[in-house]
């Protein structure tokens, strides 16, 4: 962006992130809780400080490149973009509405600002991987970077290891992965259903410079962005690791809260579902009781 935002501003920014998401998931009555509310300090510290974007001018030419991959938590970047300007606020609570530029999944052509489509898990390294080669072997530019984020869960999927051994080979300097390491996916943990360990053997393996942070340390994620930029001979994959549902205490860890909104269905060990979006933003917007409330999501 023109402008960079401070750490603690960041951070509210993150916070007010996770307030549309509740908002949005609610008023939809369908999605993805868990993984983007984990995801919105890593979202925000992308829109805020680490993408080199236009929000008033979204086809820049000379901007950075951004694809989600793990498509079903689009929610947390429609709630990033329009903190960021892309679009008004206010169109939010239009997620999964017919016709709405907001679908459950990122579609390219609707939303000025979206860089993927997103359907299918396993894609996006490979879009991302792809647009990286271009820019370091033909178009030979060097101030672009392609950054593309993959949720732990879609680790399962065999396209995103051949997307990993592209960029190896080619060494894609330009390409910045994160995953979203939050440990569960639809139907239990990710060690439950295909463990994934040694994870950073696995992608120093296939030749990447692999960092891992706390994915809710805002300071973390753009200093290992910065050292993604700086490996000009190997890609790098960020391991984020996350609290699926963060900053609401009966989603937090939970993988039943996964593809499951506020609202839909009694939980056990969760509030009623009548209560579960009001409760969810009363924690937001106090931090969980640490607070005074000051206002509103969307």
């Amino acid at each position: 962006m023109d402008i960079k935002l401070t750490i603690p501003q960041i951070q509210k920014k993150a916070n007010a992130i996770r307030e549309d998401i509740i908002t949005m998931l609610q008023k939809a009555g369908s999605g993805h809780s868990a993984g983007p509310l984990g995801m919105a300090d890593l979202m925000a510290a992308l829109y805020f400080s680490i993408l080199n974007i236009r929000p008033s001018e979204p086809e820049w030419a000379d901007r950075d490149m951004f694809f989600l991959s793990n498509g079903h938590t689009v929610p947390v970047q429609y709630a990033a973009m329009a903190e960021a300007g892309f679009f008004p606020k206010e169109e939010l609570v239009t997620l999964r509405a017919f016709g709405s530029r907001l679908q459950g999944h990122p579609e390219r052509e609707r939303l000025p600002g979206l860089e993927n489509t997103s359907g299918p898990l396993g894609s996006g390294l490979s879009q991302a991987a792809g647009y990286a080669y271009t820019l370091q072997y033909i178009d030979e530019i060097k101030h672009r970077f392609v950054y593309v984020c993959m949720g732990d869960g879609e680790l399962d999927e065999g396209n995103i290891w051949e997307g990993a051994m592209f960029a190896g080979k080619y060494k894609l300097g330009k390409l910045i992965a994160f995953i979203d390491r939050n440990n569960i996916q639809i139907d239990g943990t990710t060690e439950e259903v295909m463990p994934l360990e040694d994870l950073k053997g696995k992608w120093e393996s296939f030749g990447w410079h692999v960092i891992e942070i706390d994915g809710h340390n805002i300071e973390s994620i753009i200093d290992a962005a910065s050292q993604g930029r700086a490996m000009s001979n190997r890609p790098t994959v960020i391991i984020a690791h996350t609290i699926p549902g963060k900053g609401v205490d009966f989603m937090e860890y939970d993988y039943r809260w996964h593809g499951t909104p506020p609202g839909l269905q009694d939980i056990s060990g969760s509030p009623a579902k009548a209560d579960q979006a009001r409760i969810a933003l009363e924690k937001l917007r106090t931090l969980d009781g640490t607070i005074i409330h000051e206002g509103s999501g969307i």
